[in-house]
């Protein structure tokens, strides 16, 4: 078994994509290969296919090497409720709740737990692409590390060092993160990326050459800016997420929360040729939007409080009356209700929502995390009913459990839940004039010919033809995307070397 590892000099440098493409091409030449990362900090989290919740970034690094998540790949996920507190989930479910000195002095605890895992993983796969966090210069926490420098000496993994050139300073993020690290861990450095370039490389290729006469490690390639849609780990990076893109016909506005969780929800949307998406805070531009969406929120009540602050509350409430279409998954449905009963989140008791389903939510303890398949409800008012019949698949990840109230009908009957048949349970709620609609399913959008039939719907609305080109499949666009951008790596990239790095650590460890 041979092992890699992808460290960054920050956050959001690329990481998690050029872990994907690395398990792509090991998977192209025929390695059994699987993504890891010993602990995940994000919002972003998905559902595998037994119910275990795990980081949306090694799902989809998991799809790049063609295999199912395992909750292996990321046994320690960290859901931030907070500035200072986090949910704790390990192995797929909830621990607890801690802050993060706390937390800090918890990790000593969780290091033969994860040497356990990510020995279990590794022998049923071929090669392991591990990935760090952050970076692996934050000194302040090194004594007690599990996912960079400290992760690496568990697998006695070399490290290939990268680096965001697009956002300055690269060359002395580069020297700063390797001047950084203790002494033993200088070695593990075998190989450094710069990533996101655009310019003329010969101008470029003074400073590589003095960085590697500075730090003595060899620069492996430099990846070009790429113009591919891949899932984002970090809230951070849609501030101008499609920002740039020239409008489309459908404007799809969806509400940026404090606390947005499952963001990726919405990739397959953007990925349709005639919509623009928009992550935005302004509810003057909510006026214009032909879908309004209420993302999830890790923590409800403080965002449902936060739309009330700044005023979206009652932008909403004006889109609505106005005659727009509103969508509200998980978090989001359960503040587009009457009510939310509270004693996990906070110690607020009840809040009133906004108002625009009648549904109420009770949020309890015990996280639903799940799989669902299901069937779009007949007689849906609205334009809804042209969906009737229609198989619909998803993943549920949520604390609260929602009651309908007279006047509104359910979205659909579920027929299995982590595999398991469902005779009477049913998901999510449309209001009586069929202009809100609210729904648990994370991925609803991911439903290639229920997405296609809403947005024709929307642009019926605007007195628009139907949509005439070729229809997107957003899993074959997804492969689509994981197969471009191996073909770039092995371009802008020594792979090669990148296998032999691997093989020298791995017959040293025989």
């Amino acid at each position: 078994m041979a092992v890699i590892m992808i460290q960054g000099t920050a956050s959001d440098v690329g990481k998690s994509v050029l872990v994907a493409g690395l398990c792509r091409i090991f998977s192209q030449d025929g390695y059994a290969t699987a993504p890891f990362k010993s602990q995940n900090m994000a919002l972003n989290s998905g559902i595998t296919p037994d119910g275990k919740e795990m980081g949306r970034a090694q799902i989809f690094q998991a799809e790049a090497a063609g295999i199912a998540p395992d909750v292996r790949m990321n046994p320690i996920l960290l859901k931030p409720r907070s500035d200072s507190q986090s949910q704790v989930v390990l192995m797929g479910e909830v621990v607890t709740d801690m802050n993060a000195r706390r937390y800090h002095q918890y990790k000593p605890q969780l290091r033969e737990k994860i040497r356990q895992v990510f020995q279990s993983l590794s022998a049923d796969h071929d090669i392991i692409v591990l990935e760090g966090a952050g970076s692996p210069a934050e000194i302040n926490l090194r004594d007690r590390d599990i996912v960079n420098m400290g992760m690496a000496e568990i697998a006695n993994s070399p490290v290939i060092l990268v680096a965001d050139i697009d956002r300055g300073g690269v060359f002395a993020a580069l020297y700063g993160t390797i001047a950084l690290l203790l002494e033993h861990e200088k070695p593990r450095v075998q190989g450094i990326i710069i990533n996101k370039f655009r310019g003329d490389l010969a101008l470029l290729q003074p400073g590589l050459e003095q960085i590697e006469a500075l730090t003595g490690v060899p620069v492996l390639g430099v990846m070009p800016w790429l113009e591919l849609e891949f899932e984002e780990e970090d809230s951070l990076a849609l501030v101008g997420k499609y920002q740039g893109r020239q409008p489309q016909v459908l404007d799809v506005v969806v509400v940026k929360l404090p606390y947005v969780s499952n963001f990726t929800d919405f990739n397959a949307l953007a990925a349709q040729p005639d919509v623009r998406v928009r992550y935005l805070r302004d509810g003057d531009a909510l006026q214009t939007a032909d879908l309004v969406i209420l993302p999830g929120s890790k923590n409800t009540l403080h965002d449902l409080q936060w739309l009330r602050d700044t005023r979206l509350s009652d932008a909403l409430q004006d889109y609505h009356q106005a005659g727009g279409k509103i969508i509200g998954i998980c978090g989001g449905y359960q503040m587009l209700g009457q009510f939310l009963y509270d004693g996990v989140e906070s110690e607020q008791g009840a809040m009133a929502g906004l108002g625009l389903l009648n549904v109420s939510t009770r949020f309890e303890r015990q996280k639903t995390t799940t799989v669902s398949c299901g069937e779009i409800q007949p007689g849906l008012p609205g334009g809804w009913d042209q969906h009737c019949g229609q198989d619909i698949r998803g993943y549920e990840v949520h604390m609260g459990q929602t009651v309908r109230g007279p006047g509104v009908q359910a979205f659909c009957q579920l027929k299995s839940r982590n595999g398991q048949p469902q005779h009477d349970s049913l998901d999510g709620a449309v209001s009586v004039d069929g202009s809100v609609l609210g729904t648990y399913l994370h991925g609803l959008f991911d439903n290639t010919v229920f997405t296609r039939q809403l947005l024709d719907s929307l642009r019926q609305q605007k007195g628009i033809a139907p949509y005439d080109g070729p229809v997107v499949d957003y899993q074959q666009f997804k492969q689509q995307q994981f197969d471009q951008l191996a073909a770039e790596m092995r371009r802008h990239i020594d792979i090669q070397r990148i296998y032999q790095i691997m093989r020298q650590y791995q017959e040293a460890d025989q």
